[in-house]
């Protein structure tokens, strides 16, 4: 069981969990997981983490099928520049491996930005901890235990 999923279970948060087999080949992680869950591509989201001119990291939950506009999310949490967090950082900050980063029970509580599209759904897929398991749940569930924001972030 991973942190992820501890929290959701210790704050009774309705979820369920999607295990699949990793192909270790795979270069989108998300659309592996929605292939493999028969899911739409619309409905899983990625995790990313940037690093702020500030030297700050943050947390950007968007569609798999997108990228992040790196400006918009800088202006968003009141910087300049944003650009991705380099892998030991994301490891650091987050205590997942890449391709397994959960918004959820990170190791430093960071900003986090959920793409204003996921508020379009009752329910989205996330990482659950770790490459091979998602969890589906409702967004706004999602925010709450992020102490997320919602914006588009979305290019």
């Amino acid at each position: 069981m991973t942190p992820a999923i501890k929290l959701l279970e210790k704050n009774n948060i309705p979820h369920t969990i999607h295990e699949y087999v990793h192909e270790p080949s795979t270069e989108s992680y998300g659309l592996e997981a929605a292939k493999l869950l028969e899911a739409s591509p619309l409905l899983i989201y990625k995790t990313l983490v940037v690093q702020l001119d500030n030297k700050q990291l943050a947390v950007a939950i968007i569609p798999v099928e997108n990228s992040l506009n790196l400006k918009s999310i800088a202006k968003i949490i009141g910087n300049k520049k944003a650009s991705m967090a380099s892998k030991g950082d994301v490891v650091r900050s987050t205590g997942y491996v890449l391709g397994g980063v959960s918004p959820l029970a990170q190791k430093k509580r960071i900003s986090t930005i959920i793409d204003d599209s996921a508020k379009l759904h009752s329910k989205i897929f996330i990482s659950g901890g770790k490459r091979g398991l998602e969890i589906e749940l409702s967004p706004i569930d999602l925010a709450k235990l992020c102490s997320a924001r919602f914006a588009d972030i979305k290019q």
